[in-house]
């Protein structure tokens, strides 16, 4: 059975990517959160583990054994994201999924406010993406829009391509990274841009 890791299992993304992935697949699922109490793992399903992505122990023992890491974060994410490449380089675990932000790449169209530079508020994210891609590590970047309600309904872009939209449902980003998990080669060691068609 395939082991996922969702660090940052208590935020808005985490929280929807463990609910598909508890409905739809048969994963086996740890959870790693500051807040880690809050949570009531599915017996069978799901263990918890509370800690720090900034402690490598207890990050190494979240990491160990998985399959496949979904990191979904705030805050400081050049340092978060080094901090587990470093981990999953230390268990030998090969396939990450990291969350950033649409506009990294200075690839929002005029229509959705880019002017084809980089917005200084997301270089820590185009930071932090590019520590993924250049890890050696088998990833996928993933650059959602704004995020909204609503069903999944979504299109991809990928890096290089003009990004599509503006917004995108919270659910379509958690149906993202199921894909990622259970269709082998999806999404490998690309950046994809996630967005509603025609925001």
């Amino acid at each position: 059975m395939t082991k996922v890791l969702i660090i940052g299992a208590t935020g808005t993304l985490g929280s929807a990517a463990r609910q598909t992935l508890l409905k739809e697949t048969d994963v086996e699922l740890t959870l790693f959160a500051r807040h880690a109490s809050r949570i009531k793992p599915t017996p069978g399903r799901e263990r918890v583990l509370n800690g720090s992505v900034t402690d490598s122990v207890a990050l190494d023992e979240a990491v160990a054994g998985q399959d496949f890491v979904f990191a979904a974060l705030n805050g400081d994410l050049p340092t978060y994201a080094q901090a587990i490449v470093d981990a999953m380089k230390r268990q030998g675990v090969h396939r990450l999924a990291f969350i950033s932000s649409m506009g990294i790449y200075g690839e929002l169209p005029a229509r959705l406010g880019g002017d084809g530079t980089v917005a200084p508020v997301l270089r820590p994210y185009r930071r932090a993406a590019d520590i993924v891609a250049n890890s050696g590590l088998t990833y996928t970047v993933i650059r959602p829009g704004w995020f909204t309600g609503g069903p999944v309904n979504y299109e991809l872009t990928t890096k290089g391509q003009p990004f599509g939209g503006h917004d995108v449902s919270v659910a379509s980003i958690a149906d993202l990274v199921k894909r990622l998990i259970i269709e082998p080669g999806l999404g490998e060691n690309e950046s994809l841009g996630i967005n509603t068609p025609g925001s």
